[in-house]
C-alpha cells in the first residue's frame, strides 16, 4: 500500500476541445446558469486530474457490507438533519496481513469546514481510537472514507491529512447520488507522481471484493429486498420466523381449546366424548419428551446463562454509579483540600 513514484507529462494551462465542448454542453443543458456556477463549472473542467494512469494496485482489498452500510446511514442521517446532501467523513478499521487487506467496519469523524475545505478533527479521532480498540482489539485503523461524485482536489487534501495519522491509508469514496445499478463504492490508494519537476500525490483505483460473514448475509438480505418506493419486502428468514410464529400461535390456540374441553368434562359439565378424549391423548403422546436428561442439563445451562448476563448487567451499572460517586467525592475533597490551603495563606 506504499506510495508509488513514476514521470508524469507537464500539466496543461489550458482546456482542451474535448473539456471546452463539455462545458459548453453543461451551460446548453441548463440555461438558467449564472456566472457564478460558470465559474466553478470552469473550475471543476480545469482543475488538474488527480488519478493516476497505469498504476497496478499494491494491494488486494475485501470490504465488508457492513461498512457501505455504515456509510450509507451516516450519509443519509446527516441529510435528514441538514435537509441538504451533505458530504460525511469517517474512518475505516479492519485487518492487514501483508498485501491483503480486509475491512470490517467503520465510524464517524468530526470535521470543520474552513475556506470550503473540510480539516478532520483529530483530538476527536485520537478519543474514538481509544474506544474501538477497547471493543475491537484485533482491529487496527486502515483509512478513511467520504461521500460524493469522482475524486477531485478536496479529497487530496483531507487524504494528506489523513496520512499524519497513518502512513499510505487506503481511501473508501462512495457516490449515493449516482443512478447506476452497479454497487457505487470505488476504493483508492495514494502514488506519488512527478509532474513539472514537482511531487504530486494522486489517487490510484484499487479493485476489491466483497466478503461477508453470516450476521451480514443476514441483514444484506433484509436490506437488499426493501423498493425504492418505500414499501419493503420481508427477508427469507422473516418469512420464516414469521410463518413459525403463526403456526405457533394457532398450535397455542388449539391446545388451549382442547385443555378447556377436558376442564370442563372433568368438573361434568360437558358429557364423556370417548373418542376426543382418544384423540387429544394421542396427541399428547406424539409431542416429543422433554424429560430427557440432556434436555434438563442444557435447559438449565440456557437459564444459568440468562441469569448470569443478568447479574453482570447489574453488576456493570452498579460500578458505573460508584464510579461516578468516587469521581464527584474526589472532586469535592480537592475544592476542600484548595479551600483549607488557601485560608492558611492569610494566615
Amino acid at each position: 500500500m506504499g506510495p508509488h513514484s513514476r514521470h508524469h507529462s507537464g500539466r496543461r494551462s489550458v482546456l482542451s476541445p474535448r473539456d471546452e465542448r463539455t462545458l459548453v454542453r453543461k451551460v446548453q443543458i441548463n440555461p438558467r446558469t449564472t456566472a457564478k456556477d460558470l465559474v466553478k463549472m470552469l473550475e471543476e473542467t480545469a482543475s488538474p486530474s488527480v488519478m493516476a494512469s497505469g498504476v497496478t494496485g499494491s494491494v488486494s482489498v475485501a470490504l465488508h457490507p457492513l461498512v457501505i452500510l455504515n456509510i450509507s446511514d451516516h450519509w443519509i442521517r446527516i441529510r435528514s438533519q441538514e435537509g441538504r446532501p451533505m458530504q460525511v467523513i469517517g474512518a475505516l478499521i479492519g485487518k492487514q496481513e501483508g498485501r491483503n487487506i480486509e475491512v470490517m467496519n467503520s465510524f464517524e469523524l468530526l470535521h470543520q469546514l474552513v475556506d470550503d475545505r473540510a480539516h478532520i478533527d483529530k483530538e476527536y479521532y485520537y478519543t474514538k481510537e481509544e474506544q474501538f480498540k477497547q471493543v475491537f482489539k484485533d482491529m487496527e485503523f486502515l483509512g478513511w472514507y467520504t461521500t460524493g461524485g469522482p475524486c477531485d482536489q478536496s479529497d487530496i487534501h483531507i487524504h494528506k491529512q489523513v496520512c499524519e495519522i497513518i502512513e499510505s491509508p487506503l481511501f473508501l469514496k462512495l457516490n449515493p447520488m449516482t443512478k447506476h445499478t452497479d454497487l457505487p463504492v470505488n476504493v483508492y490508494e495514494s502514488v506519488i507522481d512527478i509532474i513539472n519537476g514537482e511531487a504530486t500525490m494522486l489517487f490510484a483505483e484499487l479493485g476489491y471484493t466483497l466478503a461477508t460473514e453470516e450476521a451480514e448475509r443476514i441483514g444484506v438480505d433484509h436490506v437488499a429486498r426493501m423498493t425504492a418506493t418505500g414499501t419493503g419486502e420481508n427477508s427469507t428468514v422473516a418469512e420464516h420466523l414469521i410463518a413459525q410464529h403463526s403456526a405457533i400461535k394457532m398450535l397455542h390456540s388449539r391446545v388451549k381449546v382442547i385443555l378447556e374441553y377436558v376442564k370442563a368434562v372433568e368438573a361434568g359439565e360437558v358429557p364423556f366424548n370417548h373418542e376426543i378424549l382418544r384423540e387429544a391423548n394421542a396427541l399428547c403422546h406424539r409431542l416429543p419428551v422433554l424429560s430427557t436428561i440432556k434436555f434438563k442439563t442444557d435447559f438449565y445451562d440456557q437459564c444459568n446463562d440468562v441469569g448470569l448476563m443478568a447479574y453482570l448487567g447489574t453488576i456493570t451499572k452498579t460500578c458505573n454509579s460508584m464510579n461516578q460517586f468516587i469521581n464527584k467525592f474526589n472532586v469535592l475533597y480537592d475544592r476542600q483540600g484548595i479551600g483549607r490551603r488557601m485560608r492558611g495563606l492569610f494566615f
